[in-house]
């Protein structure tokens, strides 16, 4: 019977795999890539966006719900899907889109691991929320864009739970698994975000936001506001980050945050974080 392999040979096979193509990356839905494709171009339109989305009625609903929802309704409730992309704009229909493809994604493939997927899904809702209204409230960044950042910023677990599956006695091992995820999940999310051609300001949040020291400069970017998000969603939790001292992360200070003070006091109403919550989850 052979033996099961330790931590440090699983990585050495992920790692190993990844950067042989080995390793299966999870892809976007068709529809979030002809979107995204279609918005890039100068020429774009809204009405070419709609026939687009159209092709899926589920994704068309979700963004009539949007368009009318507490965040981008107008005066009056829109029922036309051209008009509901007039409302939102191309950029964010874009990353409203993928976001809303994220979902398929987060799928387990079995029971063992419906735990696992189910709380990276719930924590990344929740860590894009946070993202979203922190840079609406601190920053000059697109609020969208860190919303999507936020809910990206643990992509690099599935692949690993994927294989982690393959060991029986690893998925069984919730200390173990936890170490695994903690080692690779940047790396592998930084290869995942490549592979879907996401800016490089993206494709540093997986391994950015695990750096608590990180400084990029005067400028906050999209992984200190993730940094920051993922930090207050942890706040007083069982979670090793849940008691960390804020006035050791560079990324605060950049956005302007006080460290003194909870999370009622920061500046984030609760209920834009319910909003785009609920934007995610429906």
């Amino acid at each position: 019977m052979t033996d099961a392999p330790t931590n440090d040979q699983f990585l050495a096979q992920l790692l190993d795999d990844l950067h042989n193509n080995r390793l299966v990356l999870p892809t976007l839905p068709e529809v979030a890539l002809r979107v995204r494709d279609k918005v890039e171009d100068p020429n774009a339109s809204a009405g070419q966006i709609a026939d687009i989305v159209a092709t899926d009625p589920a994704l068309a609903a979700r963004l009539f719900q949007i368009s009318n929802s507490p965040l981008y309704r107008g005066v009056k409730p829109i029922d036309d899907l051209k008009m509901a992309i007039t409302r939102l704009g191309l950029g964010v229909v874009r990353n409203v889109v993928t976001s809303l493809a994220m979902q398929q994604i987060f799928q387990p493939t079995s029971d063992e691991l419906d735990r696992r997927f189910r709380a990276i899904w719930e924590h990344s809702t929740e860590v894009a929320a946070i993202s979203s209204v922190l840079a609406k409230q601190y920053t000059r960044l697109r609020s969208d864009e860190a919303m999507l950042a936020g809910l990206v910023h643990e992509i690099g677990a599935l692949p690993i739970l994927s294989r982690a599956e393959e060991d029986p006695t690893l998925i069984t091992d919730e200390a173990r698994l936890d170490a695994l995820l903690e080692q690779a999940s940047g790396t592998i999310g930084e290869e995942i975000l490549k592979a879907w051609s996401f800016p490089e300001s993206m494709v540093q949040v997986p391994s950015g936001v695990r750096d608590l020291g990180r400084d990029s400069g005067d400028k906050p970017d999209y992984t200190d506001v993730v940094q920051v998000a993922k930090l207050q969603a942890l706040l007083g939790t069982d979670h090793p980050l849940g008691g960390i001292d804020w006035d050791s992360v560079p990324a605060f200070a950049k956005l302007g945050i006080a460290c003194d003070v909870e999370e009622i006091d920061i500046g984030m109403p609760p209920e834009e974080v319910d909003a785009v919550r609920d934007l995610l989850t429906g």
